[in-house]
């Protein structure tokens, strides 16, 4: 199992007598699963269902789902309006003498608007019901092959996901490694702060000295940054490899990578460590940006 897209689209087909019909669905990302369903004329009461069966197997995304109903050619009847056809016969007697129209042809009298009509046969009620259920079971076919579809583009997506990760870690242990990281250049400066400090005018007393040589260690030491980053990391590759919806876990995993990158750059005194951390920004960016697909 591995995480699913909230990207994907699927078809699936349906036939019951003379009606044959097709769903397609189609989504993308969203904050949250929102449906847009659209429905042939009469259709309404699918419409309840249909979003239950969606809301059952995708957590996110906005989810499109379309259905088109066909009726076979051929099975319509032509129904002839005998009264308007009996009115439009008695048209000449009745102005005889102030015309002197041409008998009425039948091809004429049937191409006139109402004479002529084409019908679908009549449904029964236990007939529709029947149809809508099977139109349900397809759409049930749709949804399963829409999921697969957005499991196939999430299997891409953590590949992805996981390289960004193992170049955080990357960039990690080179900031880790960096000679502005290193316990005797930290001592080295803080040494020459404190001798800064020390040498003020006017002097400042024991307790205010205290707390600004503290200030300055904490201030150069990018230990916890460091430790919290790989942690980080295994949380990352940890939600990877889970199943179901994770989209809002790395969300929030890549806002906690972005304070800590941000919290390294600040003390950074070095270049090295600076562009390392600028690096490390940036792919932590690539990472947030490929999360927005993430169910």
């Amino acid at each position: 199992m591995t995480v699913s897209s909230m990207t994907g689209f699927a078809r699936a087909e349906g036939q019951m007598g003379v009606h044959g019909w097709s769903w397609e669905l189609k989504s993308v990302n969203a904050k949250g699963l929102d449906m847009r369903v659209r429905l042939p004329p009469g259709l309404d009461a699918l419409e309840g269902p249909v979003r239950e069966r969606i809301a059952a197997k995708l957590k996110r995304g906005n989810v499109t789902a379309g259905l088109t109903v066909a009726r076979a050619a051929g099975s319509e009847r032509v129904v002839v309006n005998e009264a308007a056809l009996e009115a439009m016969l008695a048209l000449p007697a009745k102005y005889a003498g102030r015309i002197d129209p041409a008998p009425p042809r039948l091809d004429a009298l049937l191409a006139v608007r109402g004479i002529v009509e084409v019908v679908e046969a009549p449904d029964s009620e236990d007939a529709r019901n029947a149809r809508n259920a099977a139109m349900l079971a397809t759409l049930d076919q749709a949804i399963d092959r829409l999921a697969a579809a957005r499991r196939a583009e999430g299997g891409r997506l953590a590949d992805i996901l996981r390289g960004h990760v193992a170049e955080v870690r990357r960039l990690v242990d080179a900031a880790a490694g960096a000679a502005g990281a290193r316990p005797e250049k930290l001592r080295a400066k803080l040494e020459e702060q404190l001798k800064a400090l020390l040498e003020s005018r006017p002097p400042l007393n024991e307790d205010r000295l205290a707390q600004e040589a503290a200030l300055l260690a904490t201030r150069g030491d990018i230990r916890e940054e460091i430790d919290r980053l790989r942690a980080h990391c295994e949380a990352a590759l940890e939600t990877i490899a889970k199943p179901g919806a994770v989209g809002r876990q790395l969300d929030f995993l890549a806002q906690e990578f972005n304070r800590e990158a941000n919290t390294l750059c600040s003390k950074s005194a070095d270049v090295e460590l600076t562009r390392i951390g600028l690096d490390l920004k940036t792919t932590i960016d690539q990472f947030r940006e490929q999360i927005q697909n993430v169910e």
